[in-house]
């Protein structure tokens, strides 16, 4: 199963053409989590103190952790999320914290180091922006972090594709050459 995880809002979403791109080349059943769908919780003390109980107890059946479950099991993950602000969507964020899951998407070795659960091999991250991506260390670097220390998932590809809205720009000529690159 292919894990799509769309972090793109607007109907004609560059990032989504791409990601549709992107996954009519790769074979499996899609599952697509749509971001703007999810009714993420509230993370205060008390969600933490039933999340924590709820783990302690090995309860991962409970729908608090479908997305965790979800994540870790999927053969492979096709991420979407446009460049805002330096980074992605703060959804995408709010969806990395849920399947953050000690115990079903990473545990903790003897020595303290974190340990990948993640079935999958390999993690594809695809972006738009309509200027230069100036870094991507808050972008797919990070999502490459958390990838490799948490969850286990060593190969991350990039497809990016950036300058769409400076003027006199080929859009079509740049998504066009926009390819999933190592990370």
């Amino acid at each position: 199963m292919i894990l799509f995880v769309n972090g793109c809002v607007r109907e004609c979403s560059r990032t989504l053409i791409l990601a549709k791109r992107l996954l009519s080349t790769l074979e499996g059943e899609i599952q697509e989590v749509k971001l703007e769908k999810v009714k993420f919780p509230v993370v205060n003390e008390a969600f933490i103190n039933h999340r924590d109980e709820l783990k302690s107890l090995g309860k991962f059946d409970d729908p608090m952790f479908d997305l965790a479950r979800d994540f870790a099991s999927a053969d492979s993950i096709v991420i979407a999320a446009p460049y805002y602000d330096l980074s992605f969507p703060a959804m995408l964020k709010q969806y990395f914290e849920q399947i953050n899951v000690v115990g079903l998407t990473f545990t903790y070795t003897e020595s303290g180091m974190p340990q990948g659960l993640c079935k999958a091999k390999k993690l594809y991250y695809v972006t738009t922006a309509g200027g230069p991506i100036l870094s991507d260390e808050l972008g797919v670097g990070y999502v490459k972090a958390l990838a490799n220390t948490f969850y286990g998932i060593n190969e991350v590809y990039q497809m990016k594709a950036e300058c769409l809205d400076v003027i006199g720009a080929d859009v079509e000529a740049i998504l066009d050459g926009a390819k999933a690159e190592r990370g």
